[in-house]
């Protein structure tokens, strides 16, 4: 029974994309981490847009308070 090949980074890719794609010079593509690299080409998802929905369930968790009489401000 053998172990099944680790999978690792296409460095061969990698450096294409960045020094062809990106433009990078070879300093600038070895001094970025793997996940800066990927953050560069777009591959790393970001949180979703607030949706009407959603903000509406923030707003009736966490609803504002009327500001004090007399308080600092400036209409009172």
């Amino acid at each position: 029974m053998s172990l099944p090949q680790a999978r690792g980074l296409d460095w061969p890719g990698l450096m294409r994309v960045g020094l062809r794609g990106l433009g990078l010079r070879p300093a600038e593509f070895w001094a970025l981490t793997p996940a800066e690299l990927a953050l560069m080409l777009g591959e790393v998802a970001g949180s979703p847009p607030l949706t009407r929905a959603r903000l509406e369930e923030l707003a009736a968790r966490w609803p504002d308070r009327p500001a004090a009489a007399g308080g600092t401000d400036g209409k009172g």
